[in-house]
């Protein structure tokens, strides 16, 4: 049972590391080309916003009883 909780922190902190990474490519706003088009940045808005909560939800599935 103890493999499975460390697991969830685990994955937990991976999606929050994901998240922070979005969270630094809207606040710093950097011009990404892709195919020499310029990637917008409301799918870095999207992501942060599941990351968070895939981080969120499996820290709260780890410290259940």
């Amino acid at each position: 049972m103890h493999s499975q909780i460390t697991g969830l922190k685990v994955a937990a902190v991976i999606f929050g590391l994901m998240a922070l990474g979005q969270a630094g490519r809207l606040a710093t706003q950097p011009e990404i080309q892709v195919s020499g088009t310029a990637m917008p940045l409301w799918p870095s808005a999207i992501a942060l916003i599941v990351l968070l909560g895939l981080c969120l939800w499996l820290w709260r599935l780890a410290k259940a009883p």
